[in-house]
């Protein structure tokens, strides 16, 4: 059996080198489509550079930039999504936003953790776990998702809170660590 390429056991959610050349190409091609992406001025600017930088999106998607990003193709936007200035996505691993879904401005959502071992994660050895957010939620300014949660459907995270576990759908979570505030009553 061929050994598995860093990206491959990057996307599986196994230790990988951040440091592999061909990582680099690729996040380098997802810095200049960013850097084409900051400097546009108008929504049907924008909408071509995404559809070449996103894994894949859905209708009237709007991402105010500043935007950043590690890779682009690992994000995956759903039907009427929109993010405010300053959104940073580090999708070393799949990152899928449901539909109707709106993230304020700073929110920062990552998928890679680096190892803790202070000599592997000098050489670049880390981990990235997907993130998944259902629809019809709400992300609060300066929101932090750590990876491998999973945001159920019509959650409301505060300003400023830390995710690091799964939020359950119908409800609002705030804080540091992120904790349920109290039920959506529907």
């Amino acid at each position: 059996m061929p050994e598995r390429t860093e990206k491959e056991k990057m996307l599986a959610g196994e230790k990988y080198n951040c440091l592999d050349p061909v990582l680099e190409v690729e996040r380098q091609k997802a810095k200049e489509l960013i850097r084409q992406y900051n400097l546009t001025q108008t929504e049907p600017e924008r909408l071509p550079i995404l559809q070449q930088m996103l894994g894949g999106i859905g209708q009237n998607p709007i991402i105010w930039p500043p935007f950043y990003c590690s890779y682009g193709k690992n994000t995956y936007l759903g039907d009427q999504v929109f993010i405010n200035y300053m959104c940073t996505i580090l999708d070393n691993n799949e990152v899928r936003i449901g539909s109707q879904v709106m993230i304020g401005p700073a929110v920062q959502i990552y998928t890679a953790a680096h190892d803790l071992q202070a000599e592997a994660r000098n050489q670049g050895w880390e981990v990235s776990k997907p993130l998944l957010r259902a629809g019809h939620l709400w992300f609060g300014l300066g929101a932090v998702l750590l990876p491998g949660g999973r945001i159920g459907r019509n959650a409301v995270v505060g300003a400023g809170a830390v995710v690091s576990q799964n939020v359950a759908m119908n409800t609002i979570v705030a804080g540091n660590p992120a904790r349920v505030i109290r039920k959506i009553e529907l």
